[in-house]
């Protein structure tokens, strides 16, 4: 055998599990930025119909109390998040993240679909919105493992120079399966008369859900768990043998937020995730009551230059706070670290956030009132950051 045919044989053997590696890596970036995809399709979906889901299970001579009845449902979906990320975190912990974000697919997309399948008010009376909670807590409960779980799996797969911006994927989906339900809905309206909205238009987005979480499914499925959490369980095997203008504008800042995401996701790498997210909150507290003081003017030119520079702000946190927490917690409890904590905060702050706002602007009369409630949330994260550490280009074996 030549020299030249051994050099290339070598090559070849060299470069094979890397590509394979990398194949493997580009899957699970594929199925975890689909799987977050769905959960925030359907929270934009739900959002966004909110007027429509209103007037099919909620009837009633007052627009407000349907309204608040409406949100109320959609906050209370919240109240099983932490207790879902409690579940499917100690599920991935124990079992492995592939498994946990299988099966949390398959009940988070089965109960959206199911969503679109339920009857109305007038068909079956009380028992519709009683449906439509149970169903809301169901997808709550499952999708409370979506968003850690995945950029969990995503953060112990992707090369540790890389980690900030790989995991900067989970919070694009996010963006993009908004801008995806905002769009669908948009479209609709413009196009449907509100007979046929009410009728079935609707029930579209979520009966999307159903042939998304067969795909995402069946990606995860051809999927291994991580090289990260394999070390672990060999580690603990051994130690256990041993013992309109507005629309247009605000999906303008959506495709920023794509682009600027990962932007975000490289400089934390560069220059470490606390820093980032201190910038981050003081920005919120800074910028958030003149962006709502120029939002309520209307005028597209400023508010569109205010949805880029909120924008900016909001990556800054999203773009950093995936490969945060991946880095927070160690491997044996990470998963349920970062489910818990995040989906806690989704509860208390994303979940009803909402419901308070309609509720501040109704006592006090006052659209600028949900923005000082939000300073004051920032500030509260401010101070939290500052007493965090930086785990920064760590190695996560060693977290």
């Amino acid at each position: 055998m030549s020299s030249a045919t051994i050099t290339t044989s070598a090559r070849l053997m060299n470069s094979t599990p890397q590509t394979e590696e990398q194949a493997m890596v580009r899957k699970v970036a594929v199925s975890s930025f689909l799987g977050n995809f769905i959960e925030w399709f359907d929270y934009a979906s739900y959002s966004y119909f909110a007027t429509t889901i209103a007037l099919v299970f909620f009837p009633t001579d007052n627009h407000t109390v349907a309204m608040l009845q409406t949100f109320g449902v959609f906050a209370l979906s919240f109240i099983l998040r932490p207790i879902g990320a409690l579940f499917w975190g100690s599920y991935g912990d124990k079992k492995g993240r592939k498994a946990a974000l299988a099966h949390s697919i398959m009940f988070m997309s089965g109960a959206s679909f199911l969503i679109g399948c339920l009857p109305s008010y007038s068909v079956i009376g009380v028992g519709a919105p009683i449906l439509l909670l149970l169903l809301r807590m169901v997808q709550g409960f499952s999708a409370s493992g979506e968003y850690a779980g995945a950029a969990t799996f995503l953060g112990e797969y992707a090369p540790t120079s890389k980690r900030g911006i790989y995991c900067s994927l989970i919070p694009a989906s996010t963006a993009i399966g908004l801008l995806a339900g905002s769009t669908l809905a948009t479209l609709m309206a413009a196009n449907m008369n509100s007979s046929a909205m009410v009728g079935w238009g609707w029930r579209v987005p979520f009966l999307l859900a159903g042939p998304f979480g067969l795909i995402v499914l069946y990606i995860r499925a051809k999927l291994a768990d991580s090289p990260v959490y394999q070390s672990m369980n060999d580690a603990l095997e051994s130690k256990g043998a041993a013992s309109a203008d507005g629309q247009i504008a605000a999906k303008s800042g959506m495709f920023a937020y794509v682009f600027m995401v990962f932007g975000m996701g490289h400089i934390s790498d560069k220059f470490g995730r606390k820093k980032v997210l201190i910038g981050a909150c003081v920005a919120f507290i800074v910028l958030t009551v003149p962006a709502f003081l120029i939002l309520n003017t209307s005028q597209s030119w400023p508010v569109l230059l205010v949805e880029l520079a909120m924008c900016a702000t909001l990556t800054a946190n999203d773009g950093t706070l995936s490969s945060y927490l991946t880095e927070t917690f160690p491997t044996s409890v990470r998963f349920t670290g970062f489910a818990f904590s995040f989906n806690l905060a989704n509860a208390i702050f994303g979940g009803t956030a909402s419901f308070i706002a309609t509720g501040l602007i109704a006592l006090t009369g006052s659209s600028i009132a949900p923005a000082w409630y939000m300073v004051g949330v920032a500030a509260i994260a401010l101070v939290a950051m500052i007493l965090s550490h930086e785990n920064t280009d760590k190695d996560l074996n060693h977290i």
